[in-house]
């Protein structure tokens, strides 16, 4: 099995242009928003409890998400935001291994970690890691911290 690496990031790798370029390709535009947002200062995920994690494979960036305290909802609320691994690096556990960092980070300091995704396979993805759906009008996805 290949090992990877997942761990906290305080910048944006350089070759987040190249797993952007990817997410596109599939018709995703969320780390076009993560990079516009970064450099604009709208979203750094550095506030209290908040992160951004990588993952790693022979120095080569092939996953990425973060944790920001949820806007639509209370302080105690996280949500993970902008969860995507590259397509090659998929059915390795990455993005398991990726989503439960985060969750691991939030236990401290928050209750609740919600998301939301609009694709069946995002949807089956978050259960799998532990998610149950929700009819919430602004996530798809909670989970009630306490143990992952």
């Amino acid at each position: 099995m290949t090992r990877y690496e997942v761990q906290p990031i305080t910048y944006l790798p350089r070759q987040i242009q190249a797993l952007e370029k990817e997410a596109v390709g599939e018709g995703f535009r969320f780390l076009t928003r993560l990079i516009n947002e970064w450099h604009s200062g709208a979203n750094r995920f550095d506030a209290p409890g908040e992160c951004l994690m990588a993952a790693y494979l022979n120095q080569q960036l092939i996953g990425i998400g973060g944790l920001s305290v949820d806007p639509y909802a209370d302080n105690n609320v996280a949500r993970l935001r902008r969860v995507y691994v590259a397509p090659s690096s998929r059915g390795q556990h990455v993005g398991q291994a990726l989503v439960k960092a985060l969750v691991e980070r939030a236990a401290p300091r928050f209750q609740v970690v919600r998301l939301f995704t609009d694709t069946a396979e995002g949807s089956a993805f978050y259960e799998r890691c532990g998610f149950k759906r929700t009819d919430d009008a602004q996530a798809t996805h909670i989970m009630r911290l306490g143990g992952f």
